[in-house]
């Protein structure tokens, strides 16, 4: 072949070089330029194209290096067999899997799952990345430890026993990219048989995370103190998952009486466990930190898990369970997987934590967090929804209790048509149609501001709508 026809946009963002190489890729691809054809010479082409040479010389190299033609010494260039060329085609439009998670029209999100993302240490974690990345640390790039990497288990290890009063040693300790992973461990080494007591309301995930495992999940309402032991033994379950140190959403501390009568309740029978899953413990701004359960177990009966997610950022997936030895040894019995977390990010983070980053950084939240919250029952006072506020004293949300006049529907669409999200309580009920109805008889509604993610200025703006949309 000695001439190509292509039309040449010279008007266009995309360089004439590029214009030429797709024509021809395309050419080839469809068969139109077969197997062993000759192309035209880059004088000729670029002459015919009214185009530099090294214009014609740059598409051509491409094409080359992609093997969809050859270059033959004192003959020119030639079209090369492509069968079994692995071609990317753009996918026709189809079936959209992907959740569009922007379509509400909101500018201000009262999330309780926020984190604050202005104030996170990025030169401090750039640096200590960089440090991660030094030659000397090539091991990295092996498999390390299914367990996750020993110094970042020895580190958690002691944060753990200072900060939150666990007893465990580093070979108790596997870490996993999330919560989620972790069950998916666990129930590898329980097996299928065990019935899960979960608080009522609760955190979601974990009840959707256990129906996926194909544990069967009875809902235990909650009083005052946490979890009702009474109707825990009347459910005739195995394994309680309960947060006791703050209880999400509702933000019950449970006191040391009722600590100890789930521990017993544990200690009754061999196939019993306790789950206990610290929910954002590190932000307290009353009173004295509220030690683990697992702190007082002495009977090998309560599995401890933790994550960073909170206290450093979600996008770290890096969680951590503290095993009974007893537990331990059936999962070493068992078989192991390979650890899910990167073994930089665990170098990255035992930096963090080893250096003193890691409290300094808790402390400087703290201290953002409780001035957002101040800043937020400030502008509240006054809006005539509102009977009562509780979850104040940890945490990183608050709970608005409405008169009974006003739904949660209502304060929700109200909200929205001022560009403010919120969020009901009821999205965190496990429900079923009995108990649904029972809970619409006797509870009021209940509003979850969740504050971290935005700024004071962002607060009182946020509330300022809220009042319109009120007065």
């Amino acid at each position: 072949m000695y001439e190509l026809m292509i039309e040449l946009d010279t008007k266009c963002e995309k360089p004439l070089y590029e214009q030429i190489y797709e024509y021809i890729k395309k050419e080839i691809q469809t068969g139109r330029l077969p197997f062993n054809d000759r192309l035209p010479s880059t004088r000729l082409l670029a002459k015919n194209l009214l185009v530099s040479r090294s214009t014609v010389d740059l598409a051509y190299e491409q094409l080359v290096s992609e093997g969809y033609i050859q270059a033959i010494a004192c003959k020119g260039y030639y079209v090369c067999q492509i069968d079994g060329l692995y071609q990317i085609t753009q996918l026709t439009e189809g079936f959209n899997y992907e959740h569009d998670y922007k379509k509400d029209d909101i500018e201000y999100n009262f999330s309780p799952n926020g984190i604050d993302l202005v104030n996170f240490p990025y030169n401090t974690w750039r640096k200590l990345s960089k440090n991660a990345l030094l030659e000397e640390n090539r091991d990295l790039f092996q498999l390390g430890s299914p367990l996750g990497e020993l110094d970042l288990r020895k580190t958690i290890a002691n944060y753990l026993h200072q900060a939150r009063g666990v007893n465990c040693v580093p070979s108790q300790i596997i870490l996993g990219a999330g919560n989620d992973y972790l069950l998916m461990i666990l129930r590898q080494i329980l097996g299928p048989s065990y019935t899960i007591a979960m608080e009522n309301p609760t955190y979601k995930q974990a009840y959707r995370t256990f129906c996926n495992l194909d544990y069967k999940v009875n809902c235990i309402e909650l009083d005052q103190n946490g979890m009702n032991v009474e109707a825990l033994n009347a459910s005739y379950s195995n394994i309680a998952y309960v947060m006791p140190s703050h209880q999400f959403p509702l933000g019950v501390v449970m006191p040391i009486k009722r600590r100890m009568e789930l521990l017993n309740w544990a200690s009754m029978k061999e196939d019993r466990y306790i789950i206990e899953d610290d929910y954002d413990s590190e932000f307290r701004y009353k009173g004295k930190p509220i030690p683990s359960l697992q702190g007082y177990d002495r009977n090998e009966k309560v599995i401890y898990m933790g994550t960073f997610s909170k206290s450093i950022a979600p996008a770290i997936r890096v969680s951590y369970m503290v095993l009974p030895k007893t537990l331990m040894k059936r999962y070493n019995n068992h078989g192991v997987y390979a650890s899910t977390v990167s073994r930089i990010d665990q170098m990255i983070i035992n930096y963090f934590m080893n250096e003193g980053y890691f409290e300094r950084h808790l402390n400087k939240m703290r201290a953002i967090y409780k001035n957002k919250q101040d800043t937020l029952l400030n502008e509240l006072k006054g809006l005539e929804p509102i009977e009562t506020i509780s979850g104040e004293n940890a945490g990183v949300h608050i709970l608005l209790h409405m008169t009974e006049k006003y739904s949660e529907e209502m304060f929700i669409h109200k909200a929205k048509e001022q560009k403010v999200k919120v969020y009901g309580l009821s999205n965190y009920f496990i429900t079923t149609d009995k108990n649904q109805n029972q809970r619409k008889e006797k509870e009021k509604a209940i509003i979850i501001l969740g504050y971290a993610s935005l700024s004071e200025k962002d607060i009182k703006e946020a509330v300022r709508r809220l009042k319109i949309a009120w007065n």
